[in-house]
């Protein structure tokens, strides 16, 4: 079964508008529904939707049930909606290749949101800095414990972008590994982005050794099953955690101290982007990319980059609360916390 909304508007010219565009405009919008167990999702489509409105297209959004099998024929019946460009958040940076070059090959152009489709000449990518990511999270870790255990938790093997954080990561740590400074007693790789995984994982490391001082997860999500974790050990706040995504929990986490930092992504600015080169893709316009990257394609994959930030408890009100990412309130439910 494939959940569908479409939001319908005519798309028309006008002189804020390029000239060529043609009225009719409809976006094709992919996603898995395990994609939606991260809390920041539905930030990213909402914001998209609402961007696309205001450039009069039509956006047809279909959710599919399950993981990246199910996301097949999704894609299937989005080719087969008139579509004049497909966006997509793959749920398998692989799995997904057959389907998409079948999608491109009848002339609709492709931009992968958040996570790249590999070996396929796709149209665009958008996405944050993921490499920066892991540099992010090593750094704020460093800065703490530059001598000690690190426990290394990545994200899905099904996603790029976990080995592109893995990568940041090590790029910080390696020096510090090399030198004996730093000891990494378990690196994690996980199936597919799952609490329930992470937590069976870290809960094994967890009952062969408590001597950590550090752990670096790829998501708050993943950090948040560390965290449960360490507080049944009564070592919440006392092991330094990072993450990313800003989720809520974690935000407020950082502030209350039990998790040390959280990489904000700034989705508005990722969202509105997205729409605003679809539309134009469906011009048959692209504009100029941030960078170019290797997709294993065999053709330069046009990158559209936003940069990450690194939120602590003492820049949070700056970052997320400033943004209305989430509000103060909310990031601060727990009164001791207050600023």
């Amino acid at each position: 079964m494939v959940v569908v909304v479409s939001l319908f508007s005519l798309f028309s010219c006008s002189k804020e508008k390029p000239s060529n565009l043609k009225s009719g405009i409809r976006i094709g919008f992919s996603t898995a529904s395990d994609t939606f167990l991260i809390e920041r999702w539905d930030k990213d489509i909402k914001i998209f939707m609402s961007k696309a409105r205001e450039l009069d297209a039509e956006v047809i959004f279909a959710k599919s049930p399950g993981d990246a099998m199910g996301q097949i024929p999704q894609l299937q019946y989005l080719m087969d909606q008139d579509i004049d460009v497909l966006v997509v958040i793959p749920e398998d940076m692989d799995l997904l290749s057959g389907i998409i070059k079948k999608i491109m090959e009848k002339g609709i152009p492709v931009l992968s949101y958040d996570r790249p489709i590999m070996g396929v000449p796709i149209t665009g990518y958008i996405s944050f800095d993921n490499r920066e990511v892991g540099h992010l999270l090593s750094s704020a870790l460093v800065s703490k414990v530059a001598e000690g255990n690190y426990l290394i938790i990545n994200g899905s093997v099904r996603d790029n972008n976990s080995y592109e954080v893995n990568l940041g990561v090590h790029e910080i740590l390696d020096p510090y590994i090399a030198s004996g400074k730093i000891h990494v007693i378990d690196e994690i790789w996980l199936d597919e982005w799952s609490f329930d995984e992470a937590t069976e994982k870290i809960g094994r490391v967890l009952s062969k050794t408590q001597d950590i001082q550090a752990i670096s997860a790829a998501n708050d999500m993943i950090a948040e099953a560390a965290i449960r974790l360490l507080s049944e050990r009564r070592l919440a706040g006392k092991v330094y955690v990072v993450g990313q995504d800003a989720d809520l929990l974690s935000c407020q986490r950082v502030v209350e101290g039990t998790q040390l930092m959280t990489v904000y992504k700034p989705i508005p600015r990722l969202a509105e982007r997205a729409a605003s080169i679809a539309v134009q893709m469906a011009c048959g316009k692209l504009p100029e990319p941030d960078q170019f990257i290797d997709n294993h394609s065999g053709k330069d994959l046009a990158f559209f980059m936003e940069k990450p930030i690194a939120v602590f408890k003492k820049n949070m009100d700056e970052t997320i609360i400033l943004d209305g990412f989430h509000t103060k309130e909310d990031v601060y439910i727990n009164s001791s916390a207050q600023n």
